[in-house]
């Protein structure tokens, strides 16, 4: 795997490669951590993939689709980078790892009372597009998506911020 860290750095001298417990790009410090865990295929899949997000400038989010986009992204410009290093990402590996995100926007977005799917109205609420339940939602990418009803104090549609599909 060092040899393979020392081609990145050689490659991308203005992004810092931090040896940690798990694989992330970390904008503030401009770095891609990454686990040291044998150099195999899945690894450098992971690890271009988390280079792909500083080489994209992901930042931040503020909606769960937006968040899936720049997954799907980085996947994209990873199979890309894999090339240069005689790399070929499975496809199966790719669709695997988007199946979480995937998985965890279906069930945050499920409404509580009546399983409809809707989008969402604000960072971490949701309204549903049947019965008008507004639920709440962790900010947390990384643990069990929970859903909490809030308190429902307008019903009509007036009171729903308005989205506007261009």
């Amino acid at each position: 795997m060092e040899t393979f860290i020392h081609k990145l750095k050689a490659d991308f001298p203005d992004i810092n490669f931090i040896s940690g417990s798990g694989f992330y790009w970390s904008p503030k410090s401009r770095s891609v951590v990454y686990k040291k865990s044998g150099e195999n295929d899945n690894t450098k899949w992971t690890l271009l993939h988390e280079m792909s997000h500083a080489q994209l400038g992901h930042v931040t989010y503020s909606r769960d689709i937006e968040l899936l986009n720049m997954e799907i992204a980085a996947w994209v410009k990873a199979s890309t980078l894999a090339k240069q290093y005689g790399l070929n990402i499975s496809e199966d590996h790719i669709q695997n790892c988007l199946d979480s995100y995937r998985n965890w926007v279906h069930q945050r977005s499920t409404c509580p009372k009546c399983d409809n799917h809707s989008l969402q109205i604000d960072t971490n609420h949701y309204r549903c597009f049947n019965c008008h339940t507004i639920w709440k939602v962790s900010a947390a990418r990384f643990c069990r998506p929970y859903r909490r009803i809030t308190a429902q104090k307008e019903t009509s549609l007036e009171a729903v911020p308005q989205v506007t599909f261009l």
